[in-house]
């Protein structure tokens, strides 16, 4: 039985490891911050069963106020998800809190793990955000990035932190670049869920822009077997992989999507494009079939569907 450490265990991506992790028999430490960025209650709800498991334990805390070097001592694997999220919070006065949560916090996680002794990996969510506006679609990982956003420009500074203790003291990083993840228990600021919410609420959803722009959309439950197998495989180490959903949709399409799910028409309103959004996203997943061995199974309809029955228990 391994040991497992999961930061943000009690947001969206975080939760759901922390399950597939404890059912596959894993000791589990989580640490989350609970902080306010969304509704903490939320977070409370996705780790509820989990704190019932025994071989789970939740520590509630700020990651740069812990002692790492102590709960590094029987760790094998770090799961890092936790974050400051969204992108158009990063703007303005808020930004403090993105260096501090995904810089400065990593950072102090890859110094301890300079001298872990157990530790085979450290698996770091990171975000298509980096790339910005990609010069090529779908996107490998060996083009240069080009954040267009503060919240970019955080994600992929860490990941720079994550080679350089890698290539001078061996930490094992790997890291996952997940191109728009969704499902049950996604963030209540993220797209998806605001539009089914706003279906239950009978109102019209808010799109910024024309619609046309396209991601890669990648079911929750294929970011948890992309972050197992990268503990596992020994070539991840020390590697970035794309992470997506294998197609790339307009959002448009997605809301056609999404009225066919709910059986409705669902109102629009357009506002102006948001500041730091790309335009299109879309993931070059070769490597990591590759290396992991990665194969997205869920696809656009089934995932949506699965997201609008948790909206529907969660709000009805």
């Amino acid at each position: 039985m391994g040991t497992s450490i999961v930061t943000g265990a009690a947001g969206f991506i975080g939760s759901h490891l922390v399950e597939a992790l404890l059912h596959r028999g894993d000791r589990v430490i989580g640490i989350d911050h609970f902080n306010d960025y969304y509704n903490p209650a939320l977070k409370h709800k996705n780790i509820d069963t989990a704190e019932r498991h025994p071989n789970f334990h939740l520590i509630e805390a700020d990651i740069e106020s812990l002692n790492w070097a102590m709960l590094l001592e029987d760790a094998d694997v770090v799961f890092h998800q936790a974050a400051q999220a969204g992108v158009r919070a990063s703007w303005g006065s808020g930004f403090r809190l993105y260096t501090e949560r995904n810089i400065n916090a990593t950072q102090v996680m890859l110094e301890a793990a300079k001298t872990a002794p157990n530790l085979k990996r450290i698996v770091i969510a990171s975000s298509s955000s980096v790339y910005g506006n990609a010069e090529t679609l779908p996107t490998v990982e060996t083009l240069c990035p080009q954040p267009v956003s503060p919240y970019g420009i955080t994600k992929l500074a860490a990941e720079h932190l994550c080679r350089v203790y890698y290539q001078n003291f061996g930490v094992p990083t790997a890291i996952l670049r997940y191109f728009t993840v969704y499902g049950p228990r996604q963030r209540s600021d993220m797209a998806f869920h605001l539009f089914f919410k706003a279906v239950l609420d009978d109102r019209p959803i808010r799109i910024y822009g024309d619609g046309s722009q396209t991601r890669d959309y990648t079911f929750v439950s294929d970011a948890i077997a992309a972050n197992l197998a990268a503990a596992e495989v020994p070539e991840a180490a020390g590697e970035v992989f794309n992470i997506g959903g294998g197609s790339r949709v307009a959002l448009t399409e997605v809301i056609d999507t999404m009225e066919a799910i709910v059986g409705r028409p669902i109102r629009r309103e357009y506002v102006e494009k948001a500041v730091g959004d790309a335009r299109h996203t879309g993931a070059d997943v070769t490597k990591a079939t590759n290396i992991l061995g990665y194969q997205p199974q869920v696809s656009l309809t089934e995932g949506l569907t699965r997201e609008w029955e948790w909206i529907q228990a969660l709000y009805c």
